[in-house]
């Protein structure tokens, strides 16, 4: 594919403007001494614009819903989002590129033992608006409502200040939060696999497609294990080689 045409698509200020989603903390962080963002998604963001030969502004987000609204300002040139149908009105997402449990937490005495325990009648979850498993959730549940939350981890103190019966999110914060309260547990199984992609504007597919053989490219060469394993983080799995796109 013509290299100008990519660059011109997904950098067309001259630089690529990418969005690090801090709501999930497998992927994004920040960096405690210096307040930088830092994560697998930043790594990638930087590997991209090397090889393009091309500058990367980050903006950091609270939430994926904060990401998928700036989009629509065209402010935003590269995100790293879960792929999912709603989001792809406005996004066009390569294959993913780490896989992520989506699971529950719940009191130590709750008498829920697998996921599908919690659709029921007066199961309410706390959930971080607009995240990927609120999406989810929101097309899977028939029983069990949804408290939403600003984010993710404000999603957890709404479950417990709340009194409601589960939050749900990614298994590795979920985990982290409940071996600090004794009191709570993550059930072990899970409602679903989020598939994280590397996403860009609709209308920009020269940019996808070069996307697409990035994501392939650093998946087979180990790049995407790597960095995982330097930022700490074994929630996640590298997804496996993807045949085609993502297509709703």
């Amino acid at each position: 594919m013509n290299r100008e045409t990519v660059i011109r698509e997904l950098a067309p200020e001259g630089v690529i403007r990418t969005a690090i989603n801090l709501g999930n903390p497998v992927l994004a962080q920040r960096d405690a001494q210096h307040g930088d963002v830092a994560g697998v998604s930043v790594d990638l963001a930087r590997e991209i614009a090397r090889r393009l030969k091309v500058d990367v502004l980050f903006e950091a987000f609270a939430a994926a819903g904060d990401v998928t609204t700036a989009v629509s300002t065209g402010r935003l040139d590269l995100m790293f989002l879960a792929v999912d149908p709603k989001r792809a009105e406005e996004i066009l997402f390569t294959a993913p590129y780490v896989v992520i449990e989506g699971t529950y937490l719940v009191r130590e005495d709750a008498p829920f033992h697998d996921v599908a325990d919690l659709d029921r009648e007066g199961v309410r979850i706390a959930v971080g608006k607009g995240a990927a498993y609120d999406l989810f959730l929101s097309r899977a549940l028939k029983h069990a409502t949804l408290e939403r939350a600003p984010t993710s981890p404000a999603a957890i103190d709404l479950f417990v200040e709340s009194g409601l019966e589960a939050a749900a999110g990614v298994r590795q914060p979920l985990a982290a939060w409940a071996a600090k309260h004794p009191g709570y547990r993550v059930l072990d199984g899970r409602f679903t696999s989020i598939e994280q992609g590397i996403g860009t504007p609709k209308g920009r597919e020269a940019a996808r497609a070069w996307l697409q053989d990035f994501v392939e490219d650093v998946k087979a060469s180990g790049f995407v294990a790597e960095r995982l394993a330097a930022h700490g983080q074994t929630a996640a799995t590298v997804a496996p080689k993807a045949a085609c796109f993502p297509v709703f």
